[in-house]
């Protein structure tokens, strides 16, 4: 998730949208996440070097 879509404003005008929002949080805390597994090697990156030898 981009970290643009967290920041964002929430304005809420009518109550049963509001209660549906509320909803929608108790739901998302109670599902558990999946589990992800890499199809492709990873490496970290941590310093412009290192970047430049992944595009030659």
């Amino acid at each position: 998730m981009a970290t643009s879509s967290i920041l964002k404003s929430v304005n809420i005008k009518k109550r049963k949208s509001g209660r549906t929002f509320i909803d929608a949080l108790a739901k998302s805390k109670k599902s558990k996440g999946k589990t992800v597994k890499m199809s492709r090697p990873c490496r970290e990156v941590v310093d412009g070097k290192t970047i430049k030898e992944l595009f030659k």
